[in-house]
C-alpha cells in the first residue's frame, strides 16, 4: 500500500516521534510511497500538555511557533521533492474539550493553507487515553469504572467531533480499544458500544470522509490494524470508502507492517482504497480544500505499484 495519509516526524512532534521531516520524506521516496500525507499534531491548551510537554517547558506559544514553522519546512519539502511524491500538507486535531477544541482548529485553519486535517480523539473525558495504561485507567474512572463505559463515552466524544468539524480522514477509528483489557476484543460484545459505532459510521458515511485504515495497531502487538475487520466491514456495508496510512512517528515506521494489511484487507472485503491529491479531477467533498480531491485504486491494481519491490 503505497499511500500514507497519516504521519509524523520527530522534528515537530519531538515528544512522540523521532527524525527530520526531511529525511522521513526520502525514506518515502525510496520505498517508492505513491502519496505520502503529512500531519503533525495541532496545537494544544497548556492544560492539555502531555507529561514531556510540560518538563520541555513547552508553552501555548511555542505549539503555535512549531505549527507554523512545520507548515513552512512541509512546504519547502513539497517543492523540493513535489516531482518524485505526491504530498499532501496537513494536521492531526485533537478533540478534548469544547468549545476550546474547535476554536484551536478553526484557529490552524485560518493561520496556514492546509491541505486537508485528519480527525482523531486521543482524549475522553479530557484524559488521554492512548498514552499509558494510568491515564486510560484514569479516564475509566471518571466515565464509571468499565471499559464499557469509557467505550462509549469515547464514541460519544468521536460523534461530535464528527458533527462539528466532518474530518476528510477519520483516524484510528477505535483507538479506545488500545489500552483496554481486551484490545483485540469484539466491539459487538457490548450492545451499547456496538451501536454507537455503527452510528459514527453512518455519521462519516453520510458526508463523504474517509476511514483510515492504520497499520499502527499491529507494531503496538494487536492483531488487526484499527479500525478492526468488523467495524471495516460495517462500513462497508454503508458504502463507506478506506484510505490507508502507516501513523508513522520515524524512519523505521514508514511503511512498516504494510504486507501484514495486504491480506487482511482481501479477508475483510476491501477491494478499493482511496487517497487524497492536489487535483482538478475525482471527488471534492469540502469546500474548506478546494483543491483536494478524493481519487481510488482497486487494491489489485495498487498490488501492481512499485512500493512492493522495494518492501
Amino acid at each position: 500500500m503505497p499511500f500514507s495519509h497519516h504521519s509524523h516526524s520527530g522534528q515537530f512532534c519531538p515528544g512522540h516521534a523521532k527524525d527530520s521531516l526531511d529525511e522521513i520524506i526520502q525514506l518515502a521516496i525510496q520505498k517508492r510511497f505513491h502519496t505520502f500525507c503529512l500531519t503533525e499534531h495541532m496545537p494544544r491548551h497548556k492544560e492539555d500538555f502531555y507529561p514531556e510537554e510540560i518538563e520541555a517547558q513547552d508553552t501555548e506559544a511555542s505549539h503555535l511557533a512549531n505549527e507554523a514553522a512545520y507548515f513552512t519546512e512541509a512546504t519547502r519539502l513539497r517543492t523540493k521533492y513535489g516531482s518524485n511524491l505526491q504530498i499532501l500538507i496537513g494536521f492531526e486535531i485533537d478533540w478534548i474539550r469544547q468549545p476550546g477544541s474547535f476554536a484551536l482548529i478553526e484557529q490552524s485553519l485560518a493561520a496556514h493553507p492546509f491541505d486537508f486535517f485528519m480527525g482523531s480523539v486521543h482524549h475522553t473525558l479530557t484524559v488521554p487515553i492512548d498514552y499509558d495504561r494510568a491515564m486510560y485507567e484514569e479516564a475509566r474512572a471518571r466515565a464509571g469504572g468499565t471499559d464499557e463505559q469509557l467505550f462509549e463515552a469515547y464514541f460519544d466524544e468521536q460523534l461530535e467531533m464528527l458533527r462539528q468539524v466532518r474530518p476528510l480522514v477519520v483516524g484510528h477509528f477505535d483507538l479506545i480499544r488500545l489500552k483496554s483489557d481486551a484490545p483485540d476484543g469484539s466491539l459487538a460484545r457490548f450492545e451499547g458500544v456496538w451501536a454507537k459505532v455503527r452510528r459514527n459510521l453512518r455519521a462519516v458515511a453520510e458526508y463523504g470522509g474517509l476511514l483510515e485504515i492504520n497499520s499502527a495497531a499491529l507494531r503496538k502487538g494487536m492483531r488487526e490494524p484499527y479500525p478492526m475487520g468488523e467495524v471495516c466491514r460495517e462500513f462497508l456495508a454503508l458504502g463507506g470508502r478506506f484510505c490507508l496510512s502507516d501513523d508513522s512517528h520515524g524512519l523505521d515506521q514508514v511503511g512498516l507492517n504494510y504486507h501484514r494489511v495486504l491480506p487482511w484487507l482481501e479477508q475483510v472485503g476491501i477491494t478499493t482504497l482511496h487517497y487524497l491529491a492536489l487535483s482538478e479531477e475525482g471527488d471534492m467533498v469540502d469546500p474548506r480544500f478546494p483543491r483536494t480531491r478524493i481519487l481510488s485504486m482497486s487494491v489489485a491494481e495498487m498490488k501492481r505499484l512499485p512500493f512492493w519491490e522495494t518492501s
